[in-house]
Formats: C-alpha cells, structure tokens, sequence
C-alpha cells in the first residue's frame, strides 16, 4: 500500500500546505489506492520537508519527484497525451507556484492581522496540536522568510507577488475547466494545490480576496475539489 504522509488537513480540504495536497489531488485524480497520514513530525522525511511518500522499500520526497516516481512505476497516463510544448507549460506554471507559495505561507504565519486566526483554526481543528509548537514554527518560518527574500519587503509588496502568480494561471485557465482540455492533468492537481488553499481559507487575506474576483481560479479549484473529494484513508495527527 502506497502510503503518503503530509500535514494536517484545515478548512475542509486534505492538507492545508499546497504540495501536500498536489500530490493528494494527483494520486486522486490517477485513481492510486494509498494511505494518507496526516503528521508535523519531519524527521523520518527525506531532506526534513513534508509532504513524503512510502512505495514499499522506497520513501521518496519532494511533490515533484514524487509525482515523477508513480508515475514511472505505475505506467500513469495523465499527461502522455501531452504535446512536448504543453509540458513546457507545465513547467513553467509548477515553478510560478512555487513563488506563489511565500505569499500564501506568510499570509497564515508571519502577517500580524492574519496569523492569530490562522493559529486558533489549526488548534480548534487538531487538538493534540499544541500552542507552543506553532509557536516555534512560527519563528522557523520568519526566518525561512528572511532569509529567502521575501520576508524584507512590506506586506503589500508581498501579496502584490502572489497575486501576480495567481493573474498568469488565471488568464491561463480562461473559460475552460481544465489546462489542457476536457480531461485534467498533472498541473491541474499543482494549480488545485494552492489555489484551494486560498479559496478554502476562512480567513479573508489579499489573496483569497484576488482568488474570489476570477471565476476561473474558482470553477477549476470547485471541479477539482468535487472530482477527488476530501480525503482519502486519514489518520488524524
């Protein structure tokens, strides 16, 4: 049994960090039998970073690399149909993801009108949670931010970033359901990934607010979510 171990779920959706729920939405979406184990704990994960994923005597981490291992193992067709030109734009929105990810993670942990609402959500939904070890991963976080960059400009700016992220994939997705036609595909599950995220978010932040205003991120996030529903075999932390 494939068994793949993230964090926790919030707000209705299977994990609240983006790359968790991706590979979630991806193993879904290619109808894979596994085992979802929501944990904090990283120490048992390649290179310490959630979310990981136990294939028999393999444990494989990173979202990207787990993805490019079930679908090499398991003959996975999700994208073979896929032009070498399509695959270039998978790429392409799969990395203004990744930047889109410092504006969400400081949205929830660093920016002061957001963070305690955040906390009280995390604690309200996974009582064995407690208050001090968000505490602590609040502080890892700012320093993340600092050190990354992003963490040096004024709020604003920041969320101007992510924004900005989240306009390209919108006037990518347009009118139609999916990236690339009828059927969805690997980077339908990335997009889901974060844009759920923030839509699902019960908290009123800039980009929940961007999210609201472009149909487009709404309807593919809405099609995705009710195609792979909630959760899958889930052990609370």
């Amino acid at each position: 049994m494939l068994t793949l171990y993230s964090y926790p779920d919030l707000f209705g959706v299977a994990d609240n960090n983006p790359f968790g729920l991706k590979v979630f939405a991806f193993m879904r979406l290619c109808g894979l039998a596994f085992e979802h184990r929501h944990v904090l704990d990283t120490s048992h994960a390649p290179r310490g970073q959630l979310p990981y994923l136990v294939d028999g005597d393999d444990t494989i981490g990173d979202s990207d690399s787990i993805i490019a291992h079930l679908t090499r193992q398991y003959d996975l067709d999700i994208d073979r149909a896929l032009s070498r030109t399509q695959l270039n734009v998978d790429y392409m929105v799969r990395r203004t993801l990744d930047d889109l990810y410092w504006s969400m993670s400081f949205s929830r942990w660093r920016d002061e009108r957001f963070w305690p609402s955040f906390r009280d959500a995390v604690l309200a939904a996974h009582p064995a949670i407690q208050a001090n070890v968000l505490e602590a991963a609040r502080e890892y976080n700012r320093l993340r931010y600092h050190y990354q960059g992003i963490g040096r400009y004024e709020p604003e700016q920041i969320y101007a970033r992510g924004i900005g992220s989240l306009r390209v994939v919108a006037d990518m997705l347009g009118d139609t359901s999916y990236v690339f036609g009828g059927d969805p595909a690997t980077v339908d599950a990335a997009i889901y990934g974060f844009v759920a995220n923030i839509y699902f978010y019960q908290i009123d932040t800039p980009l929940k607010q961007y999210v609201l205003s472009r149909p487009a991120l709404v309807h593919h996030c809405q099609a995705i979510h009710d195609r792979i529903g909630r959760t899958g075999s889930d052990l609370a932390v």
